[in-house]
Order: C-alpha cells, then structure tokens, then sequence
C-alpha cells in the first residue's frame, strides 16, 4: 500500500453484546456491520466478537495498549447496561461513536434491544463529560461508512444544548400545573430495592428530589416484598387471577406455580402499599423476581397502575414521578416505558415495555392476553398493541447532572403489536431521526411516561412551577 493509499484514521472496534438476549442473531448482526466497516476508510483495530461481560471487555481493551486511536466505535449488538461503556471512556481518551442498529417490527420476541442499549450508554456518557457520537442504522447499511467518515472529520461531541425556558402558557393550564405541583407535594412514594448496576438514569438522591418537587421517598428491601408476598392468602391469590383472566382470557397454559407466584406480588406490593400511604412505588422487578421469587412482576405492576398508583420498573424513582404527575395531569393512568427502535427515514418510533401497560391503554377488542416475559419465560405479563389516539410525553430528566423536564408528543398508531409485551407505534409528527439525536444528543434517560392527551402547555407550566428547563422531545 503506498502512502497515499494508507488510511488516515485509527479506529479501535468493540462489539457489546448481552447472553439474555438472541445472541446466534447478534452474532450475524455484529459480523456483518463488521463486513460493512471494511469500506471505511481507516486503519481498524478489533473484531466483531462479542463482549458479555467486564471480564472480557477488559481484557478486549487490552488490544488497544499502546495504539493511538483516533476514535472508538462501539458496536451496540444488543442490549446492554452502561457499565462497561462507563469503563471503556474512563479508560481511553479517544472519543466514542456509538452505532445501534434498528429492529424489525415482527410482534414477536425483541431479539436485540440495541437502542434501549445506547441509550443508557448516552446518558452515561454525557454525565461523565466524555465526547461521544452516534450512527443509527442497520449492519448491512453502507450508509453507516459514510456518518461514520463524517464524524471522525469533525467534531465529534461538539453540541448546543436544547435545554430553554419554559414557554409561556394560557392561564387555565398554568393554574392546572400549580393544583399538580401541590398535589405532588407532601407526597410519599416507594422505593424497593437498588436498581441494577449501570442502570444510572433510575438513580435519585432523595434530599435533591424533595426540594425540588416536595415528593419524599421511602424505601424497602427486595426481600420485605417477597415476605409480603409469600403471606398473601390462596383468596386473594385467586381474586386477582379472576381480575387477570376478565382482562387477559384464560391463564391456564402458564405454568401456574409461577404464576400464582406472580399474583401473590401483586397482593405483596398492595400491602407495602397500604401499610406505608405511598401514592407510587419504584420495583427492582429483574432480576430477583425472576430468579428468586420465581414470579414477574409485570402485570401485578401493571393492575396497580390501574388502580391509579403508578408502579414502575428497574426501581426508577425518577420515572415514578413522572408517571405521578402525568396521572395528576391527565386523570388517567401513565405508563413508563422504554424507546427501543426508531425510524431511520420515517417519523415513527416503538414505546415497549416487558408487560406492565395498564389495562386503561389496551384496546378494546379482546386481543390482549397473558403471557411470559420474552428472556425469562415466566408469567405474568400482559400482551397487547396500545390503542391508538393522541400522548403526551414526558420525563423529569436528571441528564447532565441537571434537572429539566422532557416534553414531547405524537400520535399512537392502529398497529401490529410491534414486539412482545406491551408497545405502540408512535408518530411524533416530524423525522424519528430528530427525536433520537435529542435523545442521545442530550443523554436522556431509557424510560419515557406516556399518557393520553395533549398536555404540552401544562408540563411547560410545571416546569416553570419547578424553575427548572424544558427539553422538547
């Protein structure tokens, strides 16, 4: 090769990958963006070998010693926690292109959760203050050179925040904002349990929250729930599988010693509920529920966001209160869920989350029904498409180590279920491509609240209560 010819970038290349999701698939997916990279034009160093763990990603990095690097690209295979992204640019001062790779929508298994990946990975990153960019697209996509090329020759990480004022709104939705910010105060919601390692957006410092929005938390541990209940009597087990079976149909091809598991957390979480006056509650529900108590807390989670006290996954505090102050909004209940595909030329994105949707969001054609959870193969979740009609967004965000309040909207398609679970297909009215850069861009959290109706005016006018920015999704 003649010196001409001699690539002008070194890029060290790292394939994160977790063993829970479809790995044969993720191989296929790792090999072949690692096919599509040979037309880069620069000098890599690397393989498409998948990384499970902190283990071998450090052993992996080692690669790397003594080698100038113009830049890391990270494949994010499939999902993984931000953990070992976290120690990756730590470790190096290269910048970080982060590629994810879209799903297909089949309604069946989410056999990659790639986005729901580099998500925690962009928040991680810009609360560390490392220099970090993306590509968005699939393995095969030549495309993926070419944004590729366009970042190593600029500025890689160099950004305006979207952080602004909140806008001025109409007196009506003002004062709607001020009965909400009243109502949230003086309010105690539940904590059980930590949330799982580089799971960072479901972190809170309790004394920062309830300054901010008066609300305090209390917490409890995983094993006070499972001792809730283990005490729950075979009545009240039966009673809410009578609730499940009138929304979901017949349970009886479950395995029904995990099922019954599962419904006795719902009797569990009622009573943690009730004996301490909590208006939410917060539940690291994998993977101890799985595995230690051997029930999912999906649906039991998803009949308390019906009985008008928002539980939500992954022991995300943060999340809690904004499925609360959504509910206090709307009158009706929110739903947190994960974004895990997006649209790279349309204007669509995909709301998933195992199987915790309430009820209030399913259609009303009889199609939802029980399932298991599509890693874990325990009941109880719920399945069904989210009915279609007008939502509003929403997150209080800690990204960047600064409060502010996430604000977005779109329209909830009549759709296939998208995968397995509870999901939707939302329109957010212009190019999903915009929504994910602010999403990475600004390093938002992986869990969203949705709830339907348009309530845009009054979050910017909660936002002013609270004296903190807004971010428009």
């Amino acid at each position: 090769m003649t010196e001409m010819e001699t690539p002008g970038f070194r890029v060290g290349v790292l394939a994160l990958a977790r063993p829970t999701f479809d790995v044969p698939y993720a191989e296929q997916v790792s090999a072949t963006a690692m096919n599509t990279l040979a037309g880069l034009d620069a000098e890599l160093v690397g393989t498409a070998d998948l990384l499970f763990d902190a283990a071998a990603t450090e052993h992996a990095l080692t690669q790397f010693d003594g080698q100038q690097l113009d830049a890391l690209l990270l494949l994010q295979v499939s999902f993984t926690d931000s953990s070992m992204t976290e120690a990756i640019g730590a470790r190096f001062d290269a910048p970080i292109i982060l590629w994810t790779f879209p799903e297909e929508r089949t309604g069946g298994r989410l056999r990659l959760n790639s986005f729901c990946g580099v998500n925690l990975a962009a928040y991680a990153l810009v609360k560390a203050g490392s220099d970090f960019d993306y590509v968005h697209r699939s393995a095969a996509d030549a495309g993926a050179v070419g944004d590729i090329e366009r970042l190593l020759a600029g500025e890689i990480g160099q950004r305006a925040s979207q952080r602004r004022q909140p806008k001025d709104v109409s007196t009506t939705a003002a004062a709607k904002a001020t009965v909400v910010a009243s109502k949230l105060s003086g309010t105690t919601i539940g904590v059980i349990g930590d949330h799982p390692i580089g799971f960072d957006p479901c972190g809170y410092d309790r004394d920062t929250l309830t300054r901010l929005t008066g609300v305090t938390v209390e917490r409890k541990e995983l094993e006070d729930l499972f001792g809730q209940a283990a005490a729950v009597g075979p009545d009240v087990v039966a009673a809410t599988r009578d609730r499940a079976t009138a929304a979901l149909g017949s349970l009886n091809d479950l395995d029904q010693d995990s099922l019954n598991k599962s419904l006795s957390l719902y009797g569990g979480l009622k009573g943690l509920i009730g004996d301490a006056g909590w208006s939410g509650v917060a539940t690291r529900c994998w993977p101890e529920c799985f595995t230690e108590y051997g029930g999912a807390a999906c649906s039991p989670q998803s009949m308390l966001i019906d009985d008008g006290i928002p539980g939500t996954c992954e022991a995300d505090v943060y999340g809690n209160v904004t499925a609360l102050l959504l509910q206090h909004i709307a009158g009706e209940p929110a739903f947190v869920a994960d974004i895990v595909e997006m649209d790279t030329v349309g204007t669509t994105g995909v709301l998933w989350h195992c199987g915790l949707a309430p009820m209030h969001m399913a259609p009303s054609d009889g199609s939802a029904v029980g399932t298991v959870h599509s890693n874990r193969k325990l009941p109880l979740l719920n399945e069904f498409a989210l009915r279609p009609g007008r939502v509003t967004l929403a997150r209080l965000s800690q990204s960047g180590g600064v409060h502010s309040l996430v604000i977005g909207a779109g329209s909830m398609m009549d759709a296939p279920l998208a995968f397995s679970g509870t999901a939707g297909v939302v329109d957010f009215g212009k190019p999903a491509s915009e929504v994910t850069a602010t999403i990475m861009r600004e390093g938002l959290e992986h869990h969203f609240g949705i709830v339907y109706g348009e309530y845009r005016e009054e979050l910017e006018a909660l936002a002013d209560c609270w004296g903190i920015p807004v971010i428009a999704l």
